[in-house]
Order: C-alpha cells, then sequence, then structure tokens
C-alpha cells in the first residue's frame, strides 16, 4: 500500500473530479445525470441546464418534461429528469434549498444512491469517502485490494481500511482515473501501467 500510495501521490497529486460544478448543487446534479454514463457528455449538457436551473428552487419549479429537454442526450433520461425534479423539491421542503452534508440526508433525496452521496461527500465538502463506481470495482478487485468483492458496497468496505482517511478521497480519484484511462474494462493498458509491478493480476500471469 504504501507504494502504491507513493506512486500516485507522485503522478497525480492533485487528482479530481472531471465534472463541471461550481457549487454542491450544480456537483449534485451532475453526478446523478452522470449514472451509466460519461462525465463527458454530462459536461456537455450541463451549460445549459445551469444556465436555465441554477438553484434548487429554480429546478423545483417545472416540470421533467423542461429537464427532459436539456439531458435527452445522456443516458436514461425520462428517469434521471424525474429524480432530478424531485431531488430539488425534497430540497426546498427538507433542507432551505441547501445540500445536505451527510449521508442519511443525502441518500434521502430522490435518485440519490450511496455512490451519489459519497461523491457529494468526497468532493463538495471535503470528507473522507470512497465513492465505488464501475472503474473503482474493477480497478480495485483487478489490483488487489479486493479479493472477489462482489458488491459496490463491499468494495468501500475494503478500501476504507486500506487507506489512511486523510487520504480516502484523494484515493477513490486514483483509482477511478486509473480504471478510466489505464486499467480499462475490455484492453487494460498494463504496458503503461506505473503500478504493474504491484498488480495481483500480473502476479498471477508471471
Amino acid at each position: 500500500m504504501a507504494e502504491l500510495i507513493a506512486y500516485f501521490e507522485r503522478t497525480h497529486p492533485d487528482a479530481k473530479s472531471e465534472l463541471h460544478f461550481e457549487n454542491p448543487f450544480q456537483l449534485l446534479v451532475a453526478v446523478m445525470l452522470s449514472a451509466q454514463c460519461t462525465d463527458k457528455r454530462v459536461n456537455m449538457v450541463t451549460p445549459a441546464l445551469f444556465k436555465a436551473f441554477p438553484n434548487a428552487l429554480a429546478l423545483s419549479q417545472v416540470s421533467s418534461d423542461e429537464v427532459f429537454a436539456y439531458v435527452k442526450s445522456v443516458s436514461y433520461p425520462r428517469s434521471k429528469s424525474e429524480h432530478l425534479v424531485a431531488m430539488a423539491q425534497t430540497l426546498l421542503r427538507d433542507f432551505g434549498g441547501e445540500v445536505p452534508n451527510t449521508m442519511e440526508a443525502l441518500q434521502s433525496l430522490p435518485g440519490v444512491g450511496r455512490k451519489t452521496a459519497n461523491v457529494v461527500l468526497a468532493v463538495a465538502f471535503d470528507k473522507p469517502a470512497m465513492p465505488v463506481d464501475t472503474h473503482v470495482f474493477r480497478v480495485a478487485n483487478r489490483i488487489g485490494l479486493t479479493c472477489d468483492s462482489k458488491t459496490p458496497l463491499h468494495t468501500e468496505q475494503e478500501l476504507v481500511k486500506l487507506f489512511p482517511e486523510e487520504k480516502l478521497s484523494l484515493a477513490h480519484h486514483w483509482l477511478l482515473l486509473h480504471g478510466r484511462y489505464v486499467c480499462t474494462a475490455r484492453a487494460p493498458h498494463c504496458e503503461q501501467c506505473g503500478i504493474s509491478e504491484l498488480c495481483f493480476q500480473q502476479t498471477k500471469k508471471e
């Protein structure tokens, strides 16, 4: 773990989300839209969306059909539009229009699961959290940080034990970006990987 952390600290000291946002509300909306969709695609639709609906109040007062017109190019746009409007309405009703900063409160919002809540906690509020998306799940299993983990929650629980608390949120970005650009799903670029000597899969091959 010491070698792994040292590598990422040297190569990705300022790793961060590739989603574009200016405040916790925009981040929450962007992360909700990013489910099973690329950050690149989300970043293409959010500028106009945020201009039209800059806060929870504005978003809560429109129909899901109006939101759909802005997000129709992302995955599952109909259900995401409905969730966004319901989320904004719940923010107004229960939290004064402000994004809450606890796991329990965030998960009370329509369309917000544990991964989304963890991203908001880590990125918007700088709290120690380990969001597990498909990239983190895959990389953790491949390189041996987890052993045949079956669920994102199990992966999260194991990773929380391995990384120091103060590096946990940064480590999420390390693993995510490594999975997005190096340890890719179908054809991992092992020849370009700086941690191949530490990788369980590579060791197993040898």
